[in-house]
This record gives C-alpha cells, structure tokens and sequence, in this order.
C-alpha cells in the first residue's frame, strides 16, 4: 500500500480531495500556517498573563486578593482544571469554547503570577523574561527544524516533571534554599528539553489534523502546551536571575 505521507514520495494526501496529490510546497506551506497560529495563540496568552499581572501589582489588587482566605486558592487552582478540562474534554468541545477557556486560563494565569511582583523587583521579572523568551526561541526552533527523533525524551522528561512535583511537595517540608534551587535548576533544564520536544510534537501532528474539524482545536491546545512549557521555564529562571525587593 502506497504510504501517503511518506515526505520522500513528493506528494501528501489532503483529506476531503479525492485522488489528487498534494506537493510538498502546498503541504509545508499549510504546516507553517499552522504553526505560526499556534505561537501566535501561544504569544498573545503570555502577553495577556503579563499584562494583567503587572496591572494588579501596581494598583494593589493583589495584595487585596490575597489578603482573602480563600481566593489564593481558587485562583491557584482554577487554571490546573481549566487545563485538565481542555486535555480531557478537547473532543466534547468546539474550538470556540476551547479558545474561551484558553483566554480564560491565561487571564487567571496572569492574576497568579501578579505575585511575583510583589518578590521580586520589575527590572529583574524583565530581564528574566527576554531572557527565556530568546531561549524558547532558540529551542523550539531546534525542534521545529531538527532531523534528529526527539520522541524518546518525551517519557523521560514527563517523569521529570513528575519527579519535579514530588520535589518541590517534599521542599514545602524541608525548606530548604539549596534544594529549591536545585529544583529550579532541574526544573529549566526538563522544561528546555519539553519545549523541544512539543515543538516536534506538534510539528508531527499537523499530518493527521490538516483538513479535518480538530485543526482548528490542536491549534488551541498546542498553543497551551508551549504556554506552560515558557510559563514554567519562566518561573524556574526567576529563581536565578531575579533579584528581590
């Protein structure tokens, strides 16, 4: 049987075009299509995090929030179940919905991280955060452009991150500076490695959704993915490079 995807015979099957062969320039152009909406989604949500982040910082409503109980908690939490929800959900949903919760989770995202701000000075977030966005650059790049499988380190640096909740539960006991930044040296490393690798990832997917009603949703929960692989790189850097009011 003919292999319709083999990138060697020149030609791609397009789904919904019977018996018509599709040049790899048509096809290469779509998956750059395809791509770059991924980063774009990716890129605004950063975008929206930071801003509203900096925007509670500086008129005092994260102090006020925080000040609450309760509230920490929901806004801590609300984002880890809007991604399981999409993860898990993503068949059940229409791509509108699923852009929804997208914004809706990077704008609780950004209530989150408005803490940072009140730790570390604005100069040092900012430098942190050109900081990994020239890293994230140059390794999704890799990713995107190597020839080199990379799906080997997928279950390897997913036990990492495993492996990294455990850690930072125990240091909640402990308390230990050393063994935070320990952590935090870890925690850069396995997410460079996961922002690679999800980059390949996503690269490889775009073959079984072109044409078909998942394209628009992969684009949403790639976009997601490389959100947590930079937010999370962030975060871990911030521990090195930030300096501390």
């Amino acid at each position: 049987m003919a292999d319709w995807n083999d990138q060697r015979s020149g030609v791609g099957y397009e789904p919904g075009i019977s018996n018509a062969s599709v040049p790899n320039t048509v096809r290469d152009a779509g998956l750059r299509k395809h791509m770059l909406s991924i980063y774009n989604y990716m890129t605004s949500g950063v975008l929206l995090s930071g801003i509203i982040a900096l925007v509670m910082a500086n008129t005092g409503m994260t102090t006020a929030l925080y000040s609450n109980p309760i509230l920490p908690w929901i806004i801590m939490l609300s984002p880890l179940a809007i991604v399981f929800a999409m993860s898990f959900g993503a068949n059940r949903f229409s791509a509108g919905t699923l852009q929804l919760m997208f914004w809706a989770f990077a704008a609780l995202m950004g209530a989150s991280l408005s803490t940072i701000f009140l730790v570390y000075t604005q100069a040092s977030i900012a430098l942190t955060f050109f900081a990994t966005a020239a890293a994230f650059a140059g390794l999704s790049l890799f990713g995107y452009t190597t020839k080199k499988d990379l799906s080997g380190m997928g279950t390897f640096l997913i036990m990492g991150v495993v492996g990294l909740l455990v850690a930072m539960l125990l240091n909640m006991w402990l308390q230990s500076s050393g063994f935070a930044m320990a952590i935090s040296a870890i925690g850069v490393l396995i997410f460079a490695g996961l922002t690679a690798y999800d980059t390949q990832r996503l690269k490889a997917q775009y073959q079984y959704v072109r044409g078909t009603d998942m394209a628009g949703k992969a684009v949403i929960l790639g976009a997601l993915t490389l959100y947590l692989d930079f937010i999370n790189m962030f975060q871990f850097l911030l521990s090195f490079l930030g300096s501390q009011d």
